[in-house]
C-alpha cells in the first residue's frame, strides 16, 4: 500500500459500543413454592422512543433454567447464540447430565466480567432462575460482573420500584396463583411509573416439570388517582 494511499484511508480504529440503542426495561422474579416466576414486558425503547411492542426478553436455556434481560437487545441476542452454543456442547456429551442454572449463572459472571474488562461490556441486567434436584436457585448479573443470589431479584427501574413490595410482601411458601399475583403488582407500579414500560408482559414459571412462558397479556390498570391528575399540586415553584 503506498504513503498516499495508507494517509488518505487510515484503518478504521477499534470501534466499541458506547451506548446502547434499542432496550428493554425491568425483569422481576421471585422463588414461589414450587419453582421460580419471571416476568418482563415486551416494550424496546429506540433511545426514549417506545418503537417495538414485542420483544420477548425471557428465554429457556437448557434443560433445568430461565433467563430475562434488561437492557441492550442486540447484546441479549449474542448472548444467547453463547448459550446455545454452550448447551449444544454440553448435550453432545451425552453423559445423562445437563448443566444447571448455578453453572448456567456462573458462566454468565465470567462473560459479563470478562467483556467488562476489554472496556467492551455487554450493556445488560441478566437474571437467572432454576429448579434442578428439587433446589431452586434465583441470581442476577449486570453489565460489569456485579452478580449475587436471592430468594427475589430485579433489573433496571425494578431495583427501585418492585423490590421494596417484594421486601414486604413475599414469603417462601408463596403459591403459584400468590406469586403471579405479586409480580403482576409489581409490573402495575412500574407501568404508572417506568416511561419505558409497557402494558404487554409475559409471566415465565420453571418447575421440575420444565418452562411455561405465557402468552402476552395486558393488566388492568387506573389512571384517575389524584396525584396522576394534577402531580404538580402542592409542590413549591412548579409550573
Amino acid at each position: 500500500m503506498s504513503a498516499n494511499h495508507s494517509i488518505l484511508c487510515p484503518e478504521a480504529p477499534i470501534q466499541r459500543t458506547q451506548y446502547p440503542y434499542v432496550t428493554g426495561t425491568s425483569v422481576v422474579a421471585i422463588k414461589y413454592k414450587d419453582g421460580i416466576l419471571m416476568v418482563s414486558d415486551l416494550g424496546g425503547s429506540y433511545g426514549s422512543t417506545l418503537r417495538y411492542k414485542s420483544v420477548e426478553r425471557i428465554k429457556a436455556i437448557g434443560k433445568h433454567s430461565l433467563l430475562g434481560a434488561s437492557g441492550e437487545i442486540s447484546d441479549f441476542q449474542e448472548l444467547l447464540r453463547n448459550l446455545d452454543e454452550l448447551i449444544l456442547y454440553d448435550n453432545m456429551w451425552d453423559d445423562g447430565n445437563a448443566l444447571g442454572p448455578k453453572e448456567i449463572h456462573s458462566y454468565l459472571t465470567r462473560v459479563m466480567y470478562n467483556r467488562r474488562n476489554k472496556f467492551n461490556p455487554l450493556w445488560n441486567s441478566l437474571v437467572l432462575g432454576g429448579v434442578k434436584n428439587g433446589q431452586k436457585y434465583l441470581g442476577t448479573v449486570n453489565m460489569i460482573g456485579v452478580t449475587f443470589e436471592d430468594d427475589h431479584v430485579t433489573t433496571g427501574f425494578g431495583n427501585h420500584l418492585a423490590r421494596p413490595i417484594l421486601r414486604d410482601e413475599w414469603h417462601e411458601n408463596l403459591t403459584y396463583e400468590e406469586g403471579v399475583k405479586l409480580l403482576e403488582k409489581c409490573m402495575r407500579v412500574l407501568l404508572y411509573r417506568d416511561r419505558s414500560a409497557v402494558n404487554k408482559l409475559q409471566i415465565a414459571k420453571i418447575t421440575e416439570e420444565g418452562v411455561t412462558i405465557s402468552q402476552p397479556y395486558s393488566l388492568k390498570t387506573f389512571w384517575n388517582y389524584a396525584a396522576f391528575e394534577n402531580p404538580t399540586s402542592g409542590a413549591e415553584g412548579s409550573w
